[in-house]
């Protein structure tokens, strides 16, 4: 299992947010780039970006920082955030970002998004589904910055790509975003159950080593961490193993 380290931008600086609030926020960098070489030198190749303010809104992005981060080419580099149409998924492609991450369109356009996975390739695209658990147990989607809770299982939303070459799929227990208490184990077991030919990436609740020997013992390929990094609650010595898996 791979550690991705997460930059969060918003305003250009680098943030953290707790269950996706923006009146929950920490900045931990005024320099996304300078973050960005911190990871790189605990040993990261990967690392995960996120515009949440393209996410939250198309009239404001940090298109200028995402486009700095990817010319340096210190990492590979996934972005999310913002990709509400194949232009903007192929402009950032071309730009040198590895792999766009679409989230509320493949939840409400399936037909739209099966399309970019088919014409663009599978191994470029990472479909995103935040959920919330029911009372029944059964992962519900979230859309829209989590602030829109829809009836769709994650079962039946990965089911519709089945056919179209999908192979990643980032998944968040909103729940547990942010709040160091540990990732929803149950849910990834039975995702990668059930899907065991997609690359899960895992997000929300890392905290600590355990945690990540937990994660990877699901079959999760990836696992997002940021604040857990942010704060220094992971050292060099736990996380090492896992910034060289492939």
């Amino acid at each position: 299992m791979l550690l991705v380290p997460a930059i969060d931008l918003r305003g250009g600086r680098c943030v953290r947010l707790v269950q996706g609030r923006f009146d929950a926020e920490t900045v931990h960098a005024d320099d996304p780039m300078m973050l960005l070489e911190q990871f790189v030198e605990l040993g990261a190749r990967h690392v995960h970006v996120v515009d949440l303010d393209a996410a939250r809104s198309a009239a404001h992005d940090n298109r200028d920082a995402v486009a700095r981060l990817a010319k340096a080419r210190l990492a590979t580099l996934q972005l999310g955030g913002g990709i509400r149409s194949r232009e903007t998924a192929e402009r950032w492609l071309a730009l040198g970002i590895e792999r766009v991450v679409v989230g509320s369109r493949a939840a409400t356009d399936p037909s739209d998004v099966a399309t970019w996975l088919r014409e663009l390739g599978g191994t470029r695209i990472v479909l995103a589904f935040d959920v919330r658990i029911d009372t029944q147990g059964i992962p519900r989607l979230a859309t829209h910055g989590w602030e829109t809770q829809t009836q769709t299982s994650l079962w039946d939303a990965v089911e519709l790509y089945a056919e179209d070459g999908l192979q990643h799929v980032l998944c968040t227990d909103v729940s547990r975003d942010g709040s160091l208490t540990g990732p929803n184990l149950d849910l990834y077991a039975e995702a990668t159950r059930r899907f065991p030919r997609i690359a899960w990436q895992a997000s929300g609740g890392v905290a600590s080593s355990a945690d990540l020997a937990a994660l990877a013992a699901t079959g999760v390929t990836a696992a997002i961490s940021g604040r857990a990094l942010l704060e220094g609650r992971l050292s060099h010595t736990e996380i090492e193993p896992y910034l060289r898996s492939a």
